[in-house]
């Protein structure tokens, strides 16, 4: 495996190859990852992984500061894995060497919701730097992992509409044996919290059986699932049913007809906030 830092040294890596296949991170990888760069060998070659916090997506009040870091580790796992052929893993001044004015501002409707709502210019921040990563590394096709459904819908709402030509491919979450999404933001649970925390996947599950079996009162759903997570300790964000095809809310006669749903919920326990989804 190539470790490159700079764009430069990327471009040369790469030069004359047209089938890339890019799987971006923040690092502190995990199994979550390593099955997203798996999965990207089906789709293209050669497989190029980066790793890079983006400054921009982190909030004023977030954990850029203390959101874990751990190259040397990741490029030990990465090499034992054998599936990326090129690290990009540029710093600050190499990725924004000068202050970064044009931002890529998605729509409200899609990324002014949920997380959006929740975590203002996050959805900016992410579509900044991916458009940018994109840029440096001209990949065929990118490989965005379903945990982070939002994110994925508004990646490839954007490339849609400013024509890139890359395919973006969904990996469903990898989860761990108790159900828990793999999350790099795990690390920060307390052996109590983690012994909580699959609650989370429980409450989604709870209620795509009750979608299934034929319930239609989606405001009840949504209101259950909550106080139950509440009564636990936990301090929820959001937990919302929504269409798959753009994340707004269901009628009643869509959710009769069998239109294709999603569980979204954002909540946090202790310290700790944690996403997950399930498509139903």
């Amino acid at each position: 495996m190539k470790v490159v830092h700079t764009i430069e040294e990327l471009r040369d890596q790469l030069r004359g190859q047209t089938r890339a296949a890019f799987v971006p991170t923040m690092g502190n990888l995990h199994a979550g990852h390593l099955a997203l760069m798996r999965s990207a060998r089906q789709y293209g070659d050669p497989v190029v992984a980066s790793i890079f916090v983006n400054r921009l997506q982190f909030g004023p009040n977030e954990d850029f500061d203390q959101y874990p870091r751990s190259l040397m580790e990741d490029i030990e796992k990465l090499e034992r894995a054998r599936d990326v052929y090129v690290l990009f893993a540029p710093n600050e001044k190499e990725l924004y060497p000068e202050p970064q004015t044009y931002r890529v501002l998605p729509p409200q409707d899609l990324g002014g919701i949920l997380e959006g709502e929740y975590r203002p210019g996050f959805f900016e921040g992410v579509c900044t730097v991916v458009l940018k990563l994109m840029s440096c590394v001209q990949p065929q096709v990118a490989v965005f992992g379903k945990k982070d459904y939002q994110q994925l819908m508004v990646v490839r709402s954007m490339c849609r509409q400013f024509q890139l030509p890359v395919e973006i491919v969904a990996h469903e979450t990898v989860r761990d044996s108790d159900g828990l999404a793999l999350s790099s933001r795990n690390a920060y649970l307390s052996e109590k919290d983690r012994a909580t925390a699959p609650m989370l996947y429980q409450s989604l599950t709870q209620t795509r059986d009750a979608l299934l079996k034929g319930a239609t009162d989606i405001a009840s759903l949504e209101g259950a699932a909550s106080a139950e997570l509440d009564r636990n300790g936990w301090k929820v964000d959001y937990f919302s049913v929504r269409r798959q095809r753009d994340l707004l809310a269901p009628t009643l006669d869509e959710v009769r007809a069998g239109e294709p749903l999603v569980i979204l919920t954002a909540a946090k326990l202790g310290n700790t906030r944690l996403i997950d989804n399930l498509e139903v």
